[in-house]
């Protein structure tokens, strides 16, 4: 989604509908959790100034992420809704303090770095998919369990005495003699 700050010149009075599908492959480099992701669908409308160019817009997408509990692949739908503001004004004019304002070095906005910016602030830290919790049962040195199963252990375990507190007990079972 590239469009030449004069091609936009003509939708400077009514505006310019977005309406496309991108595709936003190097997410998956940047993000190496996402397995695969959907064709991003992009639908909103682009306001023009006398420098600059304002969009709103509502991304929607499905990642393809690897499940917490048994690495499966879940589907994770996302869909944001932004507003993103592009600059070509001149550098001595760009003010310090404007972080939310994308300036355009050249003649050409890329809106495509925006978007995989917003894709990869919505990847969440894990995925859980239902019906999952109890198929784990370990491997090599671990063992997965629920709090439930740790509660019921705990009921039937029996205390342990500390080998290096048995002496220790045996010292109250003698009787004086």
């Amino acid at each position: 989604m590239k469009w030449s700050i004069h091609q936009l010149s003509k939708y400077r009075q009514n505006g310019m509908p977005i309406d496309a599908e991108v595709q936003l492959d190097d997410v998956m480099k940047r993000n190496k959790d996402i397995r695969h992701i959907s064709p991003v669908h992009v639908k909103g409308h682009c306001t023009f100034g006398a420098s600059q160019m304002t969009c709103q817009f509502t991304m929607t997408a499905t990642l393809t992420l690897p499940e917490s509990r048994t690495w499966e692949d879940v589907e994770y739908p996302i869909e944001v809704d932004a507003v993103e503001v592009f600059s070509w004004i001149d550098p001595e004019h760009r003010g310090h303090d404007d972080e939310d304002i994308h300036y355009i070095d050249g003649e050409v906005i890329d809106l495509k770095p925006v978007l995989e910016e917003l894709v990869l602030l919505e990847v969440p830290m894990q995925v859980f998919k239902e019906d999952t919790e109890g198929k784990v049962q370990g491997g090599k040195g671990w063992s997965y369990s629920t709090d439930e199963d740790v509660a019921r252990q705990k009921e039937n375990d029996e205390p342990k005495v500390d080998p290096r507190l048995a002496d220790l007990a045996k010292y109250f079972d003698q009787t004086d003699e």
